[in-house]
């Protein structure tokens, strides 16, 4: 393991798909040689500083990675903001078009060798792997069906769908309305839902939708890890991604929740015990993929 001091690069997009910056930052141990190049995407009313996700992120460049997160642009952080989510505009204006073409940008960004900050003689390109948690997850394999530059994929808790399945009178008040809020059981927060989510969802149908994707255009290895006691998304949606991809690898963790141990803030310096767990299983599947030739 590699004994320098693990640098933190933060840095800025922009999307040609829209006018709202996004931060994100990368974090590796430099030592001269290409390290595999490992991007995390946050999950609903996540972002990329939650909890422990630090920690983790200096976890992976401690084995040899660069780990890269990004605030997805819609999520409520404001880039020089307070860092939590603030800007419940902009959340209620989300969806998921959106995050898929934020990855693209951040994905074009890493490819590009004029415009990215990462020195080059640290990052292998050709080893671009995607790890998602929650809705996140949705949005790795989504991302890895319509990418080549991705070479494989790892969800943590994550949705098997990302079709708006609320019940018919809530969908029918919603359209009317325009508008449904939703709490944060962290801040209290009332958060806003716009319909246009589900209008986005129906006019790219075929780009989101995860079963005919996964099962038919996702071709890279991919890791299933989920809590068999996930409180939020139960496990029974890693069985329904196992069965889009039956060559997928699957772990049910026993005992874990959606976050795997983790809470916002944290303020150890350690991963929570079920978070590394699914780190060291993340770490072993692609330190396992065949080379690339």
């Amino acid at each position: 393991m590699p004994t320098s001091a693990p640098i933190h690069i933060e840095f800025l997009l922009t999307s040609p798909h829209h006018t709202r910056p996004f931060a994100a930052d990368a974090r590796f141990r430099p030592d001269g040689r290409p390290k595999p190049v490992v991007v995390f995407v946050h999950g609903f009313k996540g972002f990329k500083d939650w909890g422990h996700f630090n920690v983790l992120a200096d976890y992976f460049a401690a084995h040899g990675f660069v780990f890269v997160k990004l605030n997805l642009s819609h999520n409520g952080v404001v880039p020089g903001g307070s860092g939590d989510l603030e800007d419940m505009e902009a959340f209620g204006r989300n969806n998921f078009s959106l995050e898929l073409n934020d990855l693209g940008t951040l994905l074009d960004y890493l490819t590009n060798p004029g415009s990215s900050v990462l020195p080059a003689a640290e990052v292998d390109l050709g080893r671009i792997y995607l790890i998602g948690h929650s809705r996140g997850g949705g949005i790795v394999l989504l991302k890895a069906a319509e990418d080549a530059r991705v070479t494989a994929v790892a969800t943590w808790a994550a949705i098997s769908s990302v079709n708006p399945r609320w019940p018919e009178p809530v969908m029918q008040q919603w359209q009317q309305s325009g508008v449904q809020y939703i709490e944060n059981a962290r801040t209290k927060q009332q958060m806003p839902l716009y319909y246009q989510l589900v209008e986005d969802y129906y006019a790219n149908q075929p780009r989101l939708d995860i079963a005919a994707n996964v099962r038919d255009k996702l071709r890279q290895p991919l890791l299933i890890l989920h809590g068999d006691q996930d409180e939020t998304l139960p496990v029974q949606m890693a069985h329904e991604l196992k069965s889009y991809q039956p060559a997928a690898e699957l772990g049910v963790v026993p005992g874990a929740g959606h976050m795997f141990g983790g809470k916002h803030p944290w303020e150890e310096d350690q991963l929570p015990e079920l978070a590394q767990l699914i780190a060291d299983k993340t770490i072993a599947f692609f330190r396992g993929l065949p080379a690339i030739t």
